[in-house]
C-alpha cells in the first residue's frame, strides 16, 4: 500500500517557455470570464494580445483599456475578427455566453485558428457534434475550459482510481452546490434561456461530472434519467435578487437552478448526480467512488471551487481488518501557477508544439451529452438513451 500511496505524491516539473515565438491571441466575448483569460495571458512571456470582439459596441475597447492593453484591434463580430487575415491570429479564447459557443468555435476553426473554448462545451449534443466536425476538418487545437482537472488534488483522485486500489468501480455519488448562489451579480446572461440555455447544469454541473468521469477514464454514457427544477430562480422573494439590487430578475429566469440524474455508463458503472445553484441545505454531499476493493470519499466544498474540501479517505480492508487510509489534501505553494494559469499555459503549448488538446473534445462530448440528456429527460419525464453520432 505504501508504494501505491507514494504514487499519489505531488510531482511538479518546471518548464521553460520559449518567448522568441510569440502567439498572437484574440478574445471573443469580453464579459466576466474574459477577465480571467486576459489576466492569465498577460503572465505568459510568449503571448501578444492583438484583437478582441464583443457584440456590444465599445465594450471590447473598454475591456482592454481596463487591463491597460494597447494596440488591440476591436470588432463587434467574432466572425469578422477571425477572418481578418491581417491580424495573423494564432489562437482565440471564446468567452461568450453558452449559446454562442458553437457558432463562434466553428467560425474560428473554419478560419484556421486554434480555439480555447470556455465551458460548457455547448448547450446541446447536436451543437457539440458540429463543432467537432469543424475541428476535425481544420486540424487545429480545440481545448475546453475545464481547469479543475489540472488541480493537483484532482490529478491525485484520478491516480487513485486508475491505480486499481479501489478494484472495480460500480457506483459513484457526486455533485455539489450552493445554498444561495444563483450568479446574478454578472447580469442575466447566466439565467436567461436565450443566452445560457442551461443553468446550474452547465455552470458547475459540468465540473462535477468531469471530476469523476475523468478519474474513471471517461466511459461512454448509455442512458440518463434526469430532472431539473427552477423553484428558487422563479421565486420573486429569492434573497439573491434583492441583494444584487435587481428584484425583477425572477421574471427573466429561464434555466435550471437544480438538477439530478441517474446515469448509466459503459462497464456497469452508475453515477448518482445532483447539482444546485440554490437549495435549503449546506451541501448536497461528498463525492464517493464505490469500488469492490475500496471506496474513495472526496469531501465537498461549500461552493464548487475547482478542488476538494479536505483530505481524501480510502475505506478498505488490510489483513482482514476494516481500515481507513487518509491521503492529505495538496495545497499550492507560494508562486505556484493557478489552475487557470495552467489551463492557458497547456493550451498555448499544445498550439505551439503540436501537442494534443489538454482537455479534448473526444472526452467532453460525453460530458456534454450527459448534460443535454438530463435536460431532455426532464422535459420528457422519462429515461433517455444517450446517442452520440460518429464524426
Amino acid at each position: 500500500m505504501a508504494d501505491v500511496l507514494d504514487a499519489f505524491k505531488e510531482n511538479q516539473t518546471t518548464n521553460t517557455v520559449d518567448a522568441t515565438k510569440k502567439m498572437r491571441i484574440g478574445i471573443i466575448g469580453t464579459g466576466w470570464i474574459a477577465n480571467a483569460h486576459i489576466a492569465s495571458y498577460l503572465k505568459q512571456p510568449d503571448v501578444e494580445i492583438v484583437a478582441g470582439a464583443d457584440l456590444i459596441p465599445g465594450k471590447a475597447e473598454a475591456f482592454f483599456k481596463k487591463h491597460k492593453v494597447e494596440g488591440v484591434k476591436c470588432y463587434t463580430s467574432g466572425e469578422e475578427m477571425v477572418n481578418d487575415k491581417s491580424l495573423k491570429l494564432d489562437a482565440v479564447s471564446i468567452c461568450t455566453y453558452n449559446r454562442q459557443h458553437a457558432p463562434c468555435a466553428i467560425q474560428a476553426l473554419n478560419a484556421g485558428v486554434h480555439v480555447l473554448l470556455e465551458k460548457p462545451f455547448t448547450v446541446t449534443t447536436e451543437e457539440a457534434i458540429e463543432v467537432m466536425k469543424a475541428e476535425k476538418k481544420s486540424g487545429k487545437v480545440l481545448s475546453i475550459g475545464f481547469q479543475p482537472r489540472l488541480d493537483d488534488n484532482m490529478i491525485m483522485v484520478k491516480d487513485i482510481v486508475q491505480s486499481g486500489v479501489l478494484g472495480k468501480i460500480y457506483y459513484v455519488q457526486t455533485g455539489g452546490g450552493r445554498r444561495r448562489g444563483i450568479p446574478t451579480p454578472f447580469g442575466t446572461t447566466f439565467i436567461e434561456d436565450e443566452t445560457a440555455g442551461l443553468g446550474a447544469l452547465a455552470d458547475i454541473g459540468c465540473y462535477s461530472l468531469d471530476m469523476v468521469l475523468n478519474a474513471l477514464g471517461y466511459p461512454k454514457p448509455l442512458t440518463v434519467s434526469g430532472v431539473k427544477t427552477d423553484y428558487f430562480g422563479k421565486d420573486p422573494n429569492y434573497i439573491g435578487y434583492k441583494n444584487c439590487g435587481h428584484p425583477e430578475y425572477y421574471k427573466k429566469f429561464g434555466v435550471d437552478d437544480f438538477a439530478a440524474a441517474f446515469i448509466r455508463l459503459e462497464g456497469g458503472i452508475i453515477i448518482d448526480f445532483r447539482i444546485a445553484w440554490a437549495m435549503n441545505l449546506d451541501t448536497s454531499g461528498d463525492t464517493i467512488i464505490y469500488g469492490t476493493k475500496g471506496s474513495l470519499r472526496i469531501p465537498s466544498t461549500e461552493c464548487w471551487n475547482g478542488t476538494i474540501g479536505g483530505d481524501l479517505t480510502i475505506y478498505h480492508e488490510v489483513a482482514g481488518k476494516q481500515v481507513e487510509t487518509k491521503i492529505p489534501q495538496i495545497f499550492p505553494k507560494p508562486g505556484d501557477p493557478s489552475n487557470f494559469d495552467k489551463k492557458i499555459r497547456t493550451f498555448l503549448d499544445a498550439c505551439k508544439y503540436g501537442k494534443p488538446a489538454p482537455v479534448p473534445t473526444s472526452e467532453i462530448i460525453y460530458n456534454q451529452a450527459i448534460l443535454d440528456s438530463i435536460a431532455k429527460s426532464s422535459d420528457l419525464c422519462r429515461e433517455v438513451e444517450v446517442v452520440i453520432p460518429e464524426i
